[in-house]
């Protein structure tokens, strides 16, 4: 077999995130489409913010001279400097262009920052529950992923963190808000991790994984980490703020008071071009230029939101209510959440095992598919929780 064995290893533990999606086109294949409630992928459902395809159509139509051509490779400057003018104004701090790198996607931006840190053995500290791909990107490049549990509600438990840090230390990752369970770190636990890391670990990276902090409810706000954390390296991307997934359009924001600043802009530059990247979608990054603050409307997340939450407890299932993201995480009826996935199944409700985000006895619900298809759903919900009791 030709297959690298590490690949052939990964493959057989691969998202359920996908898996779950394919099986949800054989499923509306066999059903009907209007059968099928498939709350598997985090797919944005509304159209782009009409500020997004105006730029974009605008930019198309005028096609600038060299608009389409080979630029810096991390990213047209004028692009980086406003995203750099946007940060300083948000943290407080003297971002310039050149603490900018334009990605493709914030899982460009991930693997470009792994490869440009990371030595075979370091080791990067992931909170569990996590994305699962994660493990893959630092897999890709020679490191190794050492998962640590938050507290039972997703707050940051500092003892376990203090405990899995060490001399391989390279970086700790946070996502917040989460997926998959939509929690925001909180300031004060994040000062204290601030202190603990410059105690135990001050020359390991924080990296703040960012594409849902526009997404946020109930009047939650995300605290900017890099004012709190002098070592932070943001990635994110405009995929679920302006719900474009597909154009891969993302960034990297090295932390002005990080000493070594300019060293890892260039690592990572050159990390970005011999991963392949070469360079973030040219249209993209001048879309960027003009309307870098547009989202879709919350609004619309927050009321299926209000809808799953209210359905969900009155059935009874038990869960930690999100304050960002996407994703509701309830813990399953049956304690083999993969069984109790089954019995949604048969209802015809496609969700996420908690056990392939790395917390059992869970799910993951996103809340990407019509209001409408969540009302419809609730008693295929209902019906999966009273069988699941009646086996418990």
């Amino acid at each position: 077999m030709s297959i690298a064995q590490a690949v052939a290893q990964q493959i057989r533990e691969s998202s359920w995130i996908r898996r779950m999606f394919e099986e949800g086109i054989r499923l509306r294949a066999e059903r009907g489409a209007e059968n099928v409630f498939d709350y598997s992928l985090g797919n944005p459902d509304p159209e782009p913010p009409v500020a997004v395809m105006a730029a974009a159509k605008a930019l198309v139509l005028e096609n600038r001279p060299r608009s389409h051509a080979y630029m810096p490779n991390a990213g047209f400057p004028e692009v980086r400097a406003v995203l750099a003018a946007r940060l300083a104004q948000a943290t407080g701090l003297p971002y310039s262009a050149d603490h900018v790198l334009m990605t493709v996607g914030a899982a460009g931006a991930l693997n470009t920052l792994l490869k440009a840190v990371l030595d075979p053995g370091d080791e990067v500290i992931v909170l569990a529950p996590f994305f699962p791909e994660y493990r893959f990107y630092i897999e890709n490049h020679g490191g190794r992923m050492v998962l640590v549990e938050t507290r039972e509600d997703f707050t940051l438990d500092l003892d376990r963190i203090a405990a899995a840090l060490g001399p391989r230390t390279k970086a700790v990752l946070l996502n917040s808000p989460n997926n998959p369970t939509g929690a925001i770190y909180a300031e004060g636990p994040l000062r204290a991790l601030a202190a603990l890391l410059a105690r135990q670990a001050p020359a390991a990276l924080v990296i703040s994984d960012e594409p849902y902090k526009a997404i946020l409810y109930d009047g939650n706000a995300q605290p900017e980490l890099a004012p709190l954390m002098p070592r932070t390296v943001i990635a994110s991307s405009w995929s679920k703020q302006w719900a474009v997934p597909g154009e891969r359009i993302g960034y990297l924001a090295i932390s002005p008071t990080i000493a070594e600043a300019g060293a890892l802009a260039a690592a990572c530059t050159f990390a970005h071009r011999t991963l392949g990247f070469v360079n973030a979608p040219a249209l993209w990054q001048l879309v960027v230029a003009q309307v870098p603050d547009a989202c879709v409307d919350v609004a619309l997340y927050q009321q299926k939101l209000d809808l799953l939450c209210s359905a969900l407890r009155r059935i009874g299932y038990e869960f930690t209510r999100p304050k960002g993201a996407f994703y509701v995480f309830p813990r399953t009826p049956l304690a083999d959440d993969v069984v109790f996935i089954q019995l949604l199944r048969a209802e015809g409700i496609l969700a996420v095992p908690g056990s392939g985000f790395g917390r059992a006895g869970h799910m993951r619900l996103s809340l990407t598919l019509p209001f409408g298809a969540i009302e419809r759903s609730l008693t295929g919900f209902a019906n999966a929780y009273r069988i699941a009791k009646q086996r418990a």
